[in-house]
């Protein structure tokens, strides 16, 4: 008891913190920590096996994400939807089934590597990005356009490198979606303003770390696979800890919304039965058959306004922030020289990105979220997005890229996201589960190829005129600021209706 009182202590130092979520917050941020660990160490090896098929190849390959996306985020409802698997157990199937996917990776990359040099990876300058689309500068860069036979490799070589671009990013949405979906029905909209912060930072720290990892022990080449399996191992473990504690006392309780017996069970370590009218879940998902419960996070999608606002909010975001992405590329590509040029800015961006979103995870995302609200946290970067387009539009220069990337990332690591994540702590427990991993996932990839085919088309309409490509995204931009603006509203009127419900 005194080690958990000391515990919270040191807690209460970054972030307000009652004693009973002390354990929900500590297993939160480190299951994400393990989560972006893995993703961002094994991200190297992912993008190398790429580009050994030839840049040209990639666009083809963000395609076929796209298409897993698409069976992949209904086959995690359905997981979600299973009556004999609590929320709880589901969220440790799936980590685990990641942690063993990366097992079997490695004795397929392993295998398919014979007769190729594996010398390869020693001696890489390969630089590790620590945001996703970092990662695939390459495709952008002059001169990329170059194309390698898959003649060249045998059909089994080509198939793992292909099949491991695909799944590892399948992992990142999948595992990150799902683990805030359990938060979000954990913890209420009060204690996500002050809490979500927190947890963001460990992800943060997840993707520092990783970096830094597959940066100097990238000799290690496929055995990386072995190292983010036990990673993402450790996050099922982390994702245990992430239950609903009951108060015994009277005060706290008032501030815990109704547990349905799901959590109840989770909190005993035992199972219950379920009984009627105790829980938010539909009493019809149980009834359907298991193949049309797959579409159940769609038809919850369609039937609330809430959510298509929701999705139309991470729509825009994603279109945008792409935008940003190839923007991003295109000015550096023109205007640094070299491609180990190129490189380090990418790393010194990211790097001093990183720190700050770190410092303000820690420090101040809690106490923005609780004095501004959600609706000044979600309108922040489609703000800041829409002036960065007009300073790039003005000065499109590498210096103004890097101020840019750098206020944009901050403002949404540190106010924006938390503020979205709080968006689904006012819907039904079905609603977390199965629609807002249909929305993180499938929208999040409809968002990134729309943006793709924009930018591509205006930029060889505009014969490449950046400044002029620019202009045209912040359009989308002001619809961007309209949505938030609403959705944060209605947030705030359903998080009052669900605290006198609740009293």
């Amino acid at each position: 008891m005194s080690a958990r009182s000391y515990l919270h202590g040191i807690l209460s130092m970054f972030v307000t913190v009652h004693p009973h979520e002390t354990s929900a917050l500590l297993h939160s941020s480190s299951c994400f920590f393990f989560i972006l660990s893995a993703y961002f160490v094994v991200l190297p090896l992912r993008d190398e096996g790429a580009i050994s098929l030839g840049l040209s190849k990639l666009p083809g390959l963000f395609v076929g994400s796209l298409a897993l996306t698409l069976v992949a985020a209904p086959v995690s409802t359905l997981i979600f939807s299973l009556p004999n698997l609590s929320k709880a157990k589901a969220l440790v199937l799936i980590h685990r089934f990641f942690s063993v996917s990366l097992v079997v990776f490695f004795v397929l990359w392993h295998s398919s590597s014979a007769g190729h040099s594996s010398s390869k990876w020693k001696g890489s300058d390969f630089v590790s990005s620590t945001l996703k689309e970092d990662s695939e500068v390459d495709v952008s860069q002059p001169g990329a356009e170059h194309s390698v036979s898959w003649d060249v490799h045998g059909w089994f070589y080509v198939l793992v490198r292909i099949g491991l671009f695909l799944w590892v990013s399948l992992l990142n949405l999948i595992t990150i979606s799902s683990t805030w979906a359990r938060i979000i029905d954990v913890m209420d909209s009060e204690s996500g303003l002050r809490l979500f912060g927190f947890i963001g930072a460990g992800a943060t720290l997840g993707q520092l770390f990783g970096s830094l990892f597959a940066t100097g022990m990238a000799w290690l080449g496929p055995f990386l696979l072995l190292f983010a399996a036990l990673l993402m191992e450790l996050a099922a473990q982390s994702s245990k800890g992430i239950i609903r504690h009951i108060s015994h006392t009277s005060e706290e309780m008032s501030l815990i919304r109704k547990a349905d017996p799901d959590q109840q069970n989770e909190a005993d370590g035992q199972a219950a039965p379920v009984k009627k009218g105790s829980s938010p879940k539909s009493p019809t998902s149980l009834m359907n058959p298991q193949i049309w419960a797959m579409l159940d996070g769609l038809r919850l999608i369609l039937s609330s306004t809430y959510l298509l606002y929701v999705s139309l909010f991470l729509w825009l975001s994603a279109v945008v922030s792409s935008f940003f992405y190839f923007q991003k590329v295109t000015v550096i590509a023109m205007t640094v020289s070299t491609p180990v040029e190129r490189r380090k800015l990418f790393a010194q961006i990211n790097s001093f990105i990183a720190v700050f979103i770190l410092a303000g995870q820690l420090t101040l995302t809690g106490r923005i979220l609780t004095i501004a609200g959600v609706t000044t946290a979600i309108c922040s970067t489609p703000f800041v997005s829409f002036t960065n387009l007009v300073a790039i539009a003005v000065w499109p220069t590498w210096f103004a890229v890097a101020i840019s990337e750098t206020v944009r990332k901050v403002v949404t690591y540190v106010v924006t996201r938390p503020g979205r994540e709080l968006l689904f702590t006012v819907v039904s427990q079905d609603e977390k589960y199965k629609a807002k991993v249909c929305i993180d996932v499938i929208v999040q990839r409809l968002g990134d190829a729309t943006a793709a085919g924009m930018y591509k088309l205006l930029f060889s309409t505009l014969n490449g005129r950046t400044s002029t490509v620019s202009l045209y995204a912040l359009p989308v931009c002001l619809l961007w600021i309209v949505t938030a603006f609403h959705l944060g509203h209605r947030q705030a009127q359903l998080a009052k209706l669900q605290t006198v419900s609740t009293t």
